[in-house]
């Protein structure tokens, strides 16, 4: 995959470039992993992603629904974000093993979840640098 490596962001609108680059290279059963500090740019990542995938409607934070589902042009985006998770059971009443079988991809902000059908992982870190800019880091299972 010609993102796996280092990106360097400066400002937003990188974050959203480089999730959209990486958007436009996903299929249909992959998974997305993103980790990092809060803040440092994971839904606006995912807002890129989705323009790749022709989604319309704007992309909002799950972190209170845990997970939202978007339309795109050939894939359905689910977003799933597990930051209010608090353990494995709490994990397995949202349901969430059902989607896992869907053909769909899947972005999941603070992964708690140690397994599921995929056809390929995408791991993706960000680091806020001292100048406030963000290092990438793309990598694949």
């Amino acid at each position: 995959m010609k993102m796996a490596g280092f990106h360097l962001s400066y400002s937003s609108y990188d974050t959203f470039l480089i999730g959209q680059e990486l958007g436009r290279e996903l299929l249909n059963g992959d998974v997305v992993l993103l980790s990092g500090n809060l803040g440092s740019g994971k839904t606006t990542f995912t807002k890129g992603i989705a323009k790749a995938l022709g989604v319309s409607k704007e992309i909002i934070s799950p972190t209170f629904n845990i997970l939202r589902e978007y339309e795109g042009t050939d894939s359905l985006l689910i977003h799933i974000d597990m930051y209010r998770i608090e353990s494995e059971d709490e994990l397995e009443n949202t349901g969430i093993d059902e989607i896992f079988d869907c053909n769909s991809i899947i972005v999941i902000e603070w992964n708690k979840k140690n397994t599921c059908k995929h056809k390929r992982l995408i791991y993706v870190s960000f680091e806020i640098n001292n100048d406030f800019s963000r290092r990438i880091w793309i990598d694949y299972e």
